[in-house]
């Protein structure tokens, strides 16, 4: 799936939160993995390419992710931000139900059997 094909981009840290948000959501939506990290030239890329997009980010619980939840603040202040509870700390670890009503809440659609 190309970038110019959706409308929705969610960004989040690792190939397995990827697998799990691909598992919950029914729409055509872009998940871009930044593996932890982002170099500045990818993030200046990354910025063009989803200029007229809404982008989501959600990242973990962690340091990791509130560092990269930082600078994603600063560089790309229209993105919306989602947030997992502290408790689960990790995207990936995250109970389904949970991830579901985190992407539903941002109005993106869902299989709904993931909120029971």
């Amino acid at each position: 799936m190309e970038l110019y094909e959706v409308d929705k981009i969610i960004i989040v840290e690792g190939k397995s939160d990827k697998k799990r948000i691909e598992q919950i959501i029914t729409e055509p939506v872009h998940i871009i993995c930044t593996n932890g990290t982002i170099s500045v030239t990818r993030l200046d890329e990354l910025i063009e390419d989803v200029f007229d997009k809404e982008v989501y980010i959600l990242v973990d619980a962690d340091d990791s992710g509130e560092k990269l939840r930082r600078l994603f603040k600063r560089e790309f202040p229209e993105a919306e931000h989602l947030y997992i509870d502290r408790m689960y700390r990790e995207v990936a670890t995250a109970p389904f139900h949970h991830i579901a009503t985190v992407l539903l809440s941002a109005n993106i659609n869902i299989n709904t059997q993931y909120l029971q």
